[in-house]
């Protein structure tokens, strides 16, 4: 560590070490400009900025629906491999497993996952992982597809007011107020703002 902060790698503070941050110094300095190094901004890489924005919540894997010979076809795979058709035949020989789970996802292409493979102990769990559909959309999303009672209303796109399409009420809002402020870019351009001037509608 001393090696470290002498070659000036780590700055000292009172109380613990900092690494410098190369990449926020932007630009050359005057005594690196006199030996001739310019130092330029690298190309940024987005490749995991765009996978984790492509992800919602609850999203950590494909969707899966499986087919309706499901049960059938993992019969006839297991009875290759390890020649059982009991579902409480055990799988405690480790080549086999990976042969089955090998040809299950090259089937399927659905293939189990680390944090699930210690629940797979017979040719039942087998069966019963691969009839279970993944879905991936959200709770909320779900409540599209879920018949509702009749008092019960879920509004997914939500509303914003404006005195210019709203004409209920002659465009008289309910916050006199409050003005309705689109400030993110990503939605100014789907919901219009705006401010409200007066201080009480009913003014005379």
């Amino acid at each position: 560590m001393a090696a470290l902060v002498k070659h000036g790698l780590f700055t000292t503070t009172k109380r613990f070490l900092l690494p410098i941050n190369v990449s926020t110094c932007k630009f050359a300095t005057k005594a690196e400009k006199k030996k001739g190094i310019d130092r330029k901004i690298g190309p940024k890489i987005n490749s995991s900025a765009q996978s984790l924005a492509a992800k919602g919540f609850l999203r950590p894997q494909k969707e899966y629906n499986p087919p309706e010979n499901v049960s059938q076809k993992i019969r006839t795979i297991l009875e290759e491999i390890v020649g059982a058709k009991d579902d409480r035949f055990r799988l405690d020989d480790l080549n086999k497993r990976f042969q089955i789970f090998n040809a299950c996802h090259a089937e399927f292409q659905h293939c189990i996952p680390n944090s699930l493979l210690h629940t797979i102990e017979t040719v039942g769990d087998v069966i019963k992982f691969y009839t279970t559909p993944i879905s991936t959309i959200t709770p909320y999303e779900n409540l599209k597809n879920v018949e509702l009672p009749s008092n019960l209303h879920v509004q997914h796109d939500y509303h914003r007011f404006h005195p210019a399409t709203d004409t209920m009420f002659n465009g008289i809002t309910a916050y006199p107020r409050s003005s309705t402020i689109v400030s993110g870019l990503k939605y100014k351009g789907k919901y219009k703002g705006h401010e409200q001037r007066e201080t009480w509608p009913f003014t005379t």
